[in-house]
């Protein structure tokens, strides 16, 4: 097999190396120069120079090849090339069992391409553990013969299983014999306690040696021509100083000719991941090896197509464990391809695409677990996107990397001086470190670049040495480190010359309350950088992926005050939900739903069919500020908001601090909007001043759109003169009833026994309610008011204020009613009505609230039941003002408020209206 042999004797040990090629390879060692027709000597310092010098050894490496150079004449068969070749490469988790390996082999024999070429990498966790044995042996653990014996059996038990007879026989003697010589290289490796990156490669390729041989014998008992190929007899490569290899094309294609001049075959099995160097030294191509093996293999066929067979659907466009809604790209161009692998997107190593891009290969990613998927084609020009369809978003897909650090060089002394950055990045290569990203402002007064986190110290420290005398000097400021940072990488190749790009991307992350640290963008326009905070990574991917490409727009909700309007509220939640999510691409998830007592919070979005049992049983004490920390701090939803469906003035309070922190807020609620009137321009000007939203259409007429329509007038240029309404649905049900011989209290007991009123009725005819939505339409209207600033004409008697109870109240009302009466009759016999109403007097810059006669034909006069209508007398609406007429109370039109509310935001985030 081998026609290559070394022999290290040490105590009348003998190694030979393993599947090597029949040409001319030397070992990983000294003996690149020596005799092949004698035993050469290696001397203490030959062995010790290649295996570290920390062993005397006597050790003697003896040679025989089978010399025929590849510049002599070739043999008459000709290697064909071009589209009759189509190349796959599977890699180990492909090939990682006999029944995967099988699989493998079915899939090679059903295409039905003229001629194949199968690239395999080394079966699952092989090189792993290759890897391990070498990492023992030098540490001079004796467990890496049992390790090695794992190895062994790993490949003998699925050998057994795929093979029989010769091929198994033949499989198996040149195993035992590779494992035999590798553990006497070991035992030397063992005895130096060092080894050197040849040594290492020439041990690790051999799990790429057994895979492609076993997969050749199981094609070849299908009765098809099939030979294996070692690649350390073909690709040539040149290391280089950044832990990477350039291949020699010119020479691997004379190679290839030569080889198949002799291995003349349809298909053939070809190890991934190992080459050779141009002193025929075995190595390995580094990282991602067997896909760059595969590219230069279809380089060098000319081959129709390369075929990456993976464990995933394609190329996502996002990635899916942190944006669910990622979707599978159908294709990709070359360049975008390039770009999101750089930035850690699970593609492709940006070297795998160069070979191919030469002679516009195209590389298609399959899922070998899903043979039923497409898979994304990565070729010259992608049209098509998703599914087969053209869209229009100019964004393809987004990456990130993590653990970052941003460095900032800083100072005026750097303006108009040449040389400034070749110096910074001079630093920064000598302590060899790898830039990711720069940034720089055409002012020329700072620089910025990303680099690893684990790389920022030395530097930091760099820079600051090299600088020190500017530093000193005033002429640089600072040498900054920003830590914990991130990369969002946009990329699209349509983004070129496409308007807005930019403008949406900063829109998505600013609505999600996401800051900017740096940007960076190519002539190419084929990328756009920004760094971010690291916790604020995942949120910003999905922000941007949802705006881009319209998947569902995703809110984290926590509700406050599980109530009556709260409750309804969930309900109504959980009957539109699935309607919200098939119809209009909105997800609402409710992380937590918290009252005074009792919170229940969910990681993933709470089961609303059944909430109430929920609460009941895995409630937990209620802590408002832990909850909110919940509900906001799940960064696999971009946008968060809470709903306040309670009364209380300590959590009106809480707003502001929200709105600071990024969270949208939603409420009835009327104590923050009518409560001190400085914390109320506080938190308006923070709204103004943010992408978040603070939504209170619920807090004036329920459902009614009042508060949207007074805003529409102001924003169009119309002018507010007066507003008058009848505000209290409560009060408004009394007053319409209070009709014909019925005494004022006998209807307030009716609207308490129907659920009209409070609790206490004292709260809704003390007129304090209506007072508080006076004040927040004439702050709407631009007025600034305090609540004292209103005059309030109470419902209730001057004796019953200060009554202990609510029930006490109701005894004791009867008594009052001939005031009221009195008031009715003088009303009727004038042909007019009693209605409670608040004013908001814009002219004159004040309010009320009392108690008035209309005409019966006035449309105050003209109310059903508990309904509110609102009169907005604006320069455009003088001589007929704008009436906003319908039920202005009741939990199921106030839910149905806050609804609307939260479908708003929904909208304003990106949802489709």
């Amino acid at each position: 097999m081998a026609a290559f042999s070394a022999t290290i004797s040490d105590s009348s040990r003998f190694l030979s190396s393993t599947s090597l090629p029949k040409r001319k390879i030397s070992a990983p060692s000294q003996c690149r120069s020596f005799s092949l027709s004698k035993p050469f000597p290696l001397s203490r310092s030959n062995i010790g120079s290649q295996l570290g010098g920390r062993k005397s050894l006597n050790i003697f490496v003896q040679a025989s090849v089978s010399d025929i150079s590849v510049e002599k004449s070739m043999d008459k068969v000709h290697l064909p090339k071009g589209d009759m070749w189509a190349v796959h490469k599977f890699g180990g988790t492909c090939v990682g069992t006999s029944q995967r390996i099988k699989n493998v082999a079915d899939i090679i024999i059903s295409d039905d391409s003229e001629r194949k070429l199968v690239v395999v990498s080394a079966m699952s966790k092989v090189t792993d553990m290759m890897y391990d044995l070498i990492n023992k042996a030098q540490s001079r653990d004796d467990s890496y013969i049992s390790a090695l014996d794992a190895v062994l059996e790993k490949h003998n038990s699925t050998a057994l299983d795929l093979l029989e007879g010769d091929d198994l026989a033949s499989f198996l003697s040149q195993l035992h014999h590779d494992v035999s010589n590798l553990k006497a290289m070991l035992r030397a490796i063992y005895i130096a306690g060092h080894v050197t990156e040849s040594f290492s490669d020439f041990v690790v390729g051999h799990g790429e040696l057994w895979s492609a041989q076993m997969l050749s014998y199981v094609v070849r008992k299908n009765g098809l021509d099939c030979k294996w190929m070692d690649t350390r007899e073909i690709l040539i490569v040149n290391p280089t100083s950044s832990n990477q290899v350039d291949p020699d094309f010119l020479e691997s294609e004379k190679r290839l000719e030569k080889w198949f001049s002799q291995n003349p075959s349809e298909i053939i099995i070809a190890t991934g991941f190992i080459a050779s160097t141009p002193q025929n030294i075995p190595t390995t191509l580094k990282r991602d090896g067997s896909d760059f093996s595969a590219a230069i293999m279809g380089a060098l066929f000319r081959a129709r197509q390369v075929t990456i067979w993976t464990d995933v659907d394609g190329v996502y466009s996002a990635d899916p464990r942190k944006v669910s809604e990622a979707v599978i790209l159908t294709k990709l161009s070359y360049q975008e391809a390039w770009e999101m692998s750089y930035f850690g997107a699970n593609v492709l190593h940006p070297r795998t695409i160069i070979p191919v891009m030469r002679y516009d290969i195209p590389i298609v990613i399959r899922n070998i677990f899903n043979l039923s998927a497409p898979g994304t084609t990565i070729c010259r020009s992608a049209s098509a996107d998703v599914d087969g369809q053209n869209l229009d978003s100019p964004v393809k897909g987004f990456a990130t990397i993590d653990n970052l650090a941003l460095v900032n060089v800083e100072g005026t002394g750097m303006a108009g001086v040449p040389g400034t950055a070749s110096a910074i990045f001079s630093a920064v290569k000598d302590v060899g470190a790898n830039v990711i990203m720069i940034s720089q402002a055409s002012s020329e007064h700072s620089v910025c670049f990303a680099v690893p986190e684990k790389e920022v110290k030395a530097v930091a420290d760099a820079l600051q040495s090299r600088f020190r005398q500017a530093l000193d000097a005033g002429r640089l400021s600072q040498v900054a480190v920003i830590p914990n940072c991130s990369i969002l990488a946009a990329v699209g190749q349509k983004m070129a010359s496409t308007p807005g790009v930019s403008a949406t991307l900063f829109n998505a992350l600013a609505k999600a309350n996401i800051n900017i640290r740096a940007i960076a963008q190519g002539c190419s326009e084929y990328n756009i950088t920004v760094v971010l905070k690291r916790e604020d990574c995942i949120r910003a991917l999905r922000a941007v992926h949802s705006r881009f490409y319209l998947s569902r727009t995703t809110i984290a909700m926590g509700i406050i005050g599980p109530g009556l309007i709260g409750a309804t509220l969930l309900d109504q939640l959980r009957d539109q939900a699935a309607v919200l999510k098939e119809e209009f691409n909105i997800d609402l998830r409710v992380m937590g739903i918290t009252g005074s007592r009792t919170m229940l919070l969910s990681e993933v979005g709470l089961d609303l069919s059944r909430w109430r049992e929920l609460l009941k049983q895995k409630g937990q004490v209620a802590d408002l500020e832990k909850f909110t920390q919940h509900v906001h701090g799940n960064h696999f939803i971009p946008n968060t908001v809470l709903v306040d469906c309670t009364a209380d003035s300590s959590v009106a309070s809480c707003y502001h601090d929200w709105l600071r922190k990024g969270i949208h807020v939603i409420t009835p609620n009327k104590k923050a909007n009518s409560g001190p009137l400085d914390k109320y321009l506080k938190l308006r000007a923070l709204q103004r001043q943010s992408y978040t939203h603070y939504f209170y259409e619920a807090t004036v007429g329920a459902g009614l759109p009042i508060i949207s329509t007074l805003r529409g007038l102001l924003e169009t240029g119309d002018r507010i003169l007066r507003i008058e309404g009848i505000f209290s649905g409560t009060l408004s049900y009394i007053f319409n009833n209070f009709t014909g011989t019925r005494t004022f209290s006998e209807v307030v007991a009716e609207a308490k026994v129907a659920g009209f009123t409070e609790p206490d009725p004292r709260d809704d005819l003390s007129g304090t309610d209506v007072a508080r939505k006076v004040i927040i339409l004439a702050r709407e209207s631009g007025l600034k008011l305090e609540l004292s600033d209103i005059p309030v004409q109470t419902l209730v008697p001057e004796p019953l204020r200060a009554t202990a109870s609510a029930e006490e109240f109701m005894k004791q009302l009867p008594e009052f009613d001939k005031d009221l009466a009195k008031e009715r009759q003088d009303a009727e016999e004038s042909g007019e009505v009693l209605r409670y109403v608040g004013v908001v007097d814009a002219i004159n810059q004040k309010g009320v609230v009392e108690l008035r006669r209309y005409s019966k034909s006035h449309p105050f006069a003209q109310l059903s039941g508990s309904d509110n209508i609102i009169a907005f007398t604006t320069t455009r609406y003088k001589e007929q003002p704008l009436i906003v007429r319908g039920p202005g109370a009741g939990a199921q039109v106030t839910a149905g408020g806050i609804f609307s509310d939260i479908l708003r935001l929904a909208s304003y985030l990106g949802a489709p209206s």
